[in-house]
């Protein structure tokens, strides 16, 4: 599982012109879900392990809105974008909303809202946009240990010293 999480002034997200969520002061979270991830991915994702983002986001009292965003296992084959690699959307549903859970059980639950943007398709029908104010050039990139995959979609060999 992969996360881009940006301190924002304010962010929302846009669908066919009508805002679908959105938030004033705190972190905006795009959320990658591989294909072989399992819950362990999403506790290590979850709100509570960024420490020092989460006292501030505490103290400040920050809102946060998570994004779903496939994209973020996307790999480019020749010049056409490919997201095998990426969960399928039916089992991404509900990981997502799992994902979602863990970041307001967390926090506070009120102030944790959530997107989930549609899967790829042909021809995109929905006009999405994610709109953002940067609060400062504060970006992170996390992803989870055990989601240490290359970008084929294969899992990372790991040997066991049995001595």
């Amino acid at each position: 599982m992969k996360a881009v999480v940006q301190r924002v002034a304010s962010a929302s997200v846009e669908v066919d012109g009508r805002t679908v969520s959105a938030i004033g002061p705190g972190l905006l979270v795009l959320v990658g879900v591989h294909d072989l991830d399992t819950h362990s991915d999403a506790d290590y994702i979850k709100f509570d392990k960024w420490a020092c983002v989460y006292w501030q986001v505490m103290q400040k009292n920050f809102e946060v809105l998570l994004v779903s965003q496939f994209t973020l296992y996307g790999i480019l084959k020749g010049n056409k974008p490919d997201f095998h690699v990426a969960m399928g959307p039916d089992r991404a549903k509900s990981f997502y909303a799992s994902l979602v859970e863990r970041f307001q059980r967390s926090y506070k639950s009120e102030a944790v809202k959530d997107v989930a943007l549609e899967e790829p398709c042909e021809e995109m029908e929905r006009e999405e946009q994610v709109n953002l104010v940067n609060d400062g050039p504060v970006t992170m990139q996390l992803e989870s240990p055990n989601s240490s995959r290359n970008t084929n979609g294969a899992a990372e060999e790991k040997t066991v010293n049995k001595e």
